[in-house]
Formats: C-alpha cells, structure tokens, sequence
C-alpha cells in the first residue's frame, strides 16, 4: 500500500493526460463546439478557422505584429505584382480613365510540399496506389494516416488555381462564390458551365476548362485579373478559400469506402502549413502534428509596436513551428476549462464571466489588471481590442425614427446620448471593451483617437493634451434634443407617450437583464421600449424586409479597410434596395455619403482617401443612424511557460509562432496538483478503529455461545 501511494506521488493523480505527456513539447487547448466543415472552399466559420488555418496555407498572411494590420507573403517570393489594363489589355495608369482591369501575378516560393498523404503515393506507373480502395483495404483505417504508405510533392501554381476552380463550383456552397463572380474576370461564365457538368457527372473534367481570368503562367506563377480597380481583392488572397488543396487529395477522398468510414476533405484537410489534424474526434479531441515537409518560414525579426515587450523577439529568425503537437480537448463548460486552466492543465484560458472577479481587477479609471492570485501563479494575460463593432440600429425607412430633417436626427441624437455604452461595458461585459466613435475600429485605417475621433454630437472633449478625454453629454442635453425633436418629456403633440419598438432574438432567460437595462435607457427620455423577441432566422427576415424600428447587430472585419465597415451604410447594400441581400440593415441612403463611399473603395489608402473617409464618418455622426455601441476587448490569460503569445484577431495562422517550456510547465503541474492524501490516510484509521470493537464484540459473542453449548452437553 504503501509503495503504491509513492508511485502514484511522482504524478498527477487528477492530471486528464497520460503519464509524462505533459513533459513533451505540446500545446494543449480547448473547443466548445465541434467543427463542421474543415475543407478550406467551404469553411467560414471562427472555430473551424482554428484548425484549418494552421493546416493550409493561402498566398498572403497578416504580419504577426505590425499595427494597423499588414500583409505580407506567406508562401509567395514577394508581394504579387500588379498591371492595369485597358479593355484591349493594354498596360495603363492606375489613374487612367481606360483602366478596365487589374491583373495580380504571384510568384511561389520555390520547394514547398505538402505534407505527408496517402493520396500522394503512386507506382513505378504514375498511378495512384491507393486509388481504387474497397471496403476490405479500409478495415482498421480510422484517418489517413492509418495507411502503410505515404508520400508529398510539391506545391504548383495550378494547385492554386484549382483552388478558384473548387470555388467555382456550385456543388461545394462555397460562401464567398457569389462576391468573387463580380470581380473575377470568368468566374461566372465557368461556374455556370462547370456546374452543369458536374452535375451531369462528368468528374473531374472541370479541372480541363479554364476561367478567362485565372491563368497558371508556369509551375510556379500565377495570375489572377479582376475587373476595375479593387485594392481590396489583396485582402481576400489571406484567407482559407483561396488555400491549395491538391487534386490528388479531393479524388482520394471521394471513394465511397473512405465516405463511408467518414473520411473526407471535410474531416482531415490537406496542405502545406506548419500543422498537420491527424485525429479528428468531434465528441472528444482534435489533435495537430507538425508536419515534417514545412520548412519555410521564420519567426518575425520586426513589426513589433514600440509598446510591446521585447522578449516578443527573442526568437527572431529561428524556424517554424516551434511545437511539436497541438491537443484541442473538448469543454462544454466553462468552470472545467477554468479550472483546468488553474491547475496548469491548460496554457491558455479565456477568461468567463463566473471567473471574471477570480482573474482580473478594474481601477476606479477601468483599467485592466491581474488579481493577486494570479499574478503568483505566474500568470499573464492579453487585452486587445477587436476589429469589431457591435451597434445598436434605427431602421432609416422607419417613418419615426428613420428619416434625414432635423427633427430626426435629434431624436435620434438624444437617444445616441440616453443609451450609456460605458456603464453596458461595465455591466454586461466586465469592462471588456472600448464606446465606439464611429463604424471603423482601432487597428483599421480611418480610424482615429482623442480629440479628433469623438462623436461631437454624443461627446464633449475635456481638458488638452494627454489629460484630456471624452465625457458623454448630459441626459438634460439629450432631453433638450428631444423636446426639439417634437417629443417633450417623450410624449407626441397629442399628449401620448413616444412608444419605440425594438426587435432582438435575445429571448434567453440571460437576456432578461439586457432588456430591462434597454428599457431603462430609454425611461431616462420618458420614451417607453417595446421588446419584440424572436427567433434568429425571424430576426434575420424582419431585417432584411425592413420591418424592424431598432435593433442590434455587430461585425467582424472580413479584413482591415475602412470598406469593409463603411460598406455597412452605403445605399446599395440596403435591403430596401436589394431585396433583401444588403448588409445595411439600418436602410442608410444618403447621396453624399454614397458618392464618397463610391470614391474611396477603390482607392488605395493615402491622405487622399483618409481626408474623405474622415468627411464620411463626421456625415454618420450627425445623422446617427446608429448608436455606434463599443469594440469589444479579447481577454486571454496564459501561463508563464507559454512564450510569443501576442493578440492578432485577424491572423488566424498563429500556432507556428507560440512556443512552450514544457519542463516548467511540468515543473508547475507537480506544485499545484500535489496529491492530499491524509484524508485517505484518516478515513483508513477510522475504518480500522470502527473494526477493532466489532470484532472484539463478535468474538466475545461467539466465545459466550461456545460456552452456552458446552453447558447444555454437560
């Protein structure tokens, strides 16, 4: 007993991994909802990004570090190179008024392969060994990996344009088909074709057809020509649907004895990157290996902010990744993630809103910092803002609300005021987050801080310099505003009281509060709020046909221009407008702001772009089509072992860049998890104290029946 108490000693008795695993060079992480879709073409999704991102590789990335969000080559020589040309494909100007088209050239980097594959392997033929499987040759075979033969070969250019070509076909949903016809030259024209022929099954003939405006100049150079000029198209060449994928792979996949067993492009992608999924158990763990054929890149050497700590460089120009496996366990709940976070099980946490007070502290001023407790666990924590906003709507079609006279735009000024974002932060949020100013969020261009960014019609700016701040105005000016918006004390001419409507799918017993503070914003005007709850496809459609009042919504940055907000209030994406499709769910169609919007997406950022942007955003501001609500904050704690952790919302490829000591670590799990065995001990001692009367009393009992017998022989 004694000896198996000392073994069990030299472990973890509560540790959820194997002896000695957490020893060895990998990251341990967590998911809280399975991913659905990890074939890159389909994808779109923040969970399955986490995984995919690290397996494939699309040409551009975003620099790790550098502020605002820079792009720069991942698996290219260089920046693509580009050319404007005219309908007959003559080289122009940019600023040529015969500019029809840009073509952008990319050059891969020589010697990059895929990772190790069954679909790879071929004879002494060329033909593919594992190419005609029956459900025999899969008995046993959990992954791809599971089979005796691997093997790569190099990443071509056609790889990337066979990329488009998936896109392209109806059959895959890809997402992002629909806003890709627009601006690529051939797109449609191909997809329309190559749909029809899928779907008359005639394989991979699609692979034989070309699109006009997708070219593979030679083994390691391709072209891509979109109409006009669109600067933004760069952003789009960052993300997962535009990754490799090689043929070799999708005809492997396809076999119905791999389909069967659950096998396919959607459950073990295949790529070029760092990591390769090579156990994928929705219902249990997720695990990434480095993949062996990645020899590519390096640890960034610069880009850092002056802010930032400058041990973020000590691994300057070393290879990557720098671990070598990653294990996503499954956690429904957030008390166990926690938990296992604070016994070291865990390198990194999010931090919930139950365990919010345990992790962090707020100054008087709402500063961020670490409680006590966990500043001697040695932990630290990431406080970033997000390329995000979460607004609060008035629908502009809306006869009470909406509207450009005077009088509107009062009204919804003082409501602008009534709503106080700071104290939603505060309450809803644990003060995670920052009162947006505008559409555009820190980190995008546009944006701008202090004095210059406020809202002047929802703000004042007290005092100068570094001292000075932004103060909401007073309800009495929002009160004033609303008596000159025809509404004294809330109420219309005829005496009766200003009844809003707004609509939300928050109909969660979590929400109650949300709504009441809600109602409470508005009281403080004398208006009353009407809730009408929904669900969230209702919700959709009461948008989208516009017959919503108010409402809320957000949005994350497809990418960091000020397009990708702005866009948001520009006319020809109202759903009044588009029947329905626009992602200007606030009905915003104002002919100034639409000139201006059509003359800065398309230009490239200069001062140029940045004084008209500046133009716009003022415009937004003094008609108030929303309460710009508040960018939120990532809060994430990480251990002290847990090197090179640096936020980047919008860079999705991450894991290369994060090392781990995994001795300290191992170190750390022994010191806070050592086994409490005394209550065992004294549980033991009671046990065998409780025996020691029974059985005494058992034998006397037994030596007085002894007796009694004895007697009546006698």
């Amino acid at each position: 007993m004694i000896s198996g108490l000392t073994a069990c000693s030299g472990s973890m008795w509560n540790s959820p991994y194997p002896v000695g695993q957490t020893q060895q060079d990998i990251l341990y992480s967590s998911f809280s909802s399975p991913p659905k879709h990890l074939d890159p073409v389909v994808s779109y999704n923040a969970n399955e990004w986490a995984i995919i991102s690290q397996v494939y590789e699309p040409p551009l990335q975003y620099h790790y570090f550098k502020r605002p969000y820079s792009l720069e080559p991942l698996t290219l020589m260089n920046m693509p190179q580009v050319s404007y040309l005219d309908k007959d494909g003559n080289k122009v100007d940019e600023k040529s008024a015969r500019l029809a088209y840009t073509e952008y050239r990319f050059t891969l980097k020589p010697e990059i392969y895929f990772q190790p594959h069954p679909a790879f392997v071929k004879d002494a033929n060329e033909n593919l060994v594992y190419g005609h499987l029956s459900a025999e040759d899969v008995n046993g075979i959990q992954s791809p990996g599971d089979f005796k033969l691997q093997d790569t070969r190099k990443l071509t250019a056609a790889d990337y344009v066979y990329a488009i070509q998936r896109m392209a076909l109806k059959q895959n949903h890809s997402p992002i088909l629909g806003t890709m016809q627009q601006y690529i030259v051939g797109l449609k024209a191909y997809s329309d074709k190559v749909s029809k022929q899928v779907s008359q099954n005639l394989d991979f003939a699609f692979r034989k057809e070309a699109i006009s405006g997708v070219k593979v100049v030679s083994n390691d150079v391709f072209s891509i020509k979109i109409k006009g000029l669109y600067p933004q198209f760069l952003y789009w060449m960052s993300m997962n649907f535009f990754a490799p994928v090689p043929w070799e792979a999708v005809r492997f996949y396809r076999q119905a004895a791999l389909k069967q067993k659950n096998i396919t492009l959607d459950t073990f992608p295949v790529g070029t990157g760092p990591y390769m999924l090579v156990e994928n158990n929705p219902n249990k763990r997720m695990r990434l290996l480095k993949n062996p054929n990645f020899d590519h890149e390096v640890y960034p050497s610069h880009g850092l902010p002056a802010s930032a700590p400058k041990s973020l460089l000590k691994d300057a120009g070393k290879p990557l990744p720098f671990i070598n496996e990653v294990i996503y366990s499954l956690e429904k709940e957030s008390v166990p993630l926690w938990n296992k976070f604070l016994q070291g099980y865990y390198d990194a946490s999010g931090v919930s809103s139950d365990s919010f007070d345990q992790a962090i502290s707020v100054s008087s001023s709402g500063n961020m910092a670490l409680t006590q407790a966990m500043k001697e666990k040695g932990i630290h924590f990431l406080n970033q803002v997000e390329p995000t906003i979460f607004y609060f709507a008035f629908n502009m079609a809306d006869p009470v609300v909406g509207g450009y006279t005077e009088k509107q735009r009062k009204l919804r000024q003082a409501i602008s005021i009534a709503i106080n974002m700071e104290d939603y932060i505060s309450i809803f949020l644990n003060g995670r987050g920052i009162v947006a100013q505008s559409p555009i969020p820190p980190g995008v261009a546009g944006y701008q801080s202090g004095k210059e960014g406020i809202d002047p019609y929802v703000y004042d700016w007290i005092g100068n310099g570094t001292n000075g701040r932004a103060k909401r105005k007073s309800i009495e000016v929002a009160k004033k505003l609303l008596t000159e918006a025809g509404y004294p004390g809330g109420r219309k001419a005829d005496g009766s009281p200003l009844v809003l409507y707004y609509d939300t799918a928050a109909t969660g017993p979590d929400s109650k509060s949300m709504l009441n503070w809600y109602r409470k914003q508005f009281a403080k005007l004398g208006i009353q709020l009407a809730v009408r709850a929904t669900d969230y496809n209702r919700f959709q459609d009461k948008v989208r046909t516009a017959k919503v009042q108010m409402f809320s919504w957000g949005w994350n940055a497809d990418y960091p221009d000020p397009e990708n907000f702005l866009f948001l209030l520009a006319g020809v994406n109202a759903p009044i407008n588009t029947n329905g499709q626009g992602v200007n769910g606030a009905n915003y169609d104002d002919t100034q702001y639409n000139k201006w919007f059509d003359q800065i997406k398309t230009m490239p950022n200069s001062p140029e772009r940045m004084a008209i942007i500046h133009k716009m955003i003022r415009k937004l501001q003094k008609d108030a089509p929303w309460v710009w609500g508040f960018n939120p904050k990532t809060l994430v704690l990480y251990h002290d072992w847990y090197h090179n952790a640096w936020a980047n919302p919008l860079a999705n490829n991450t894991l290369k860049y994060k090392r781990i000591d995994a001795q300290k670590r191992y170190q750390e799990q022994q010191a806070w998890n050592k086994p409490v065995i005394w209550p065992f001990i004294f549980v033991l001692l009671i046990v065998i104290g409780s025996i020691y009367p029974l059985r005494k009393a058992y034998l006397r009992r037994l030596h007085s029946r002894i007796d009694a017998d004895k007697e009546d022989v006698a």
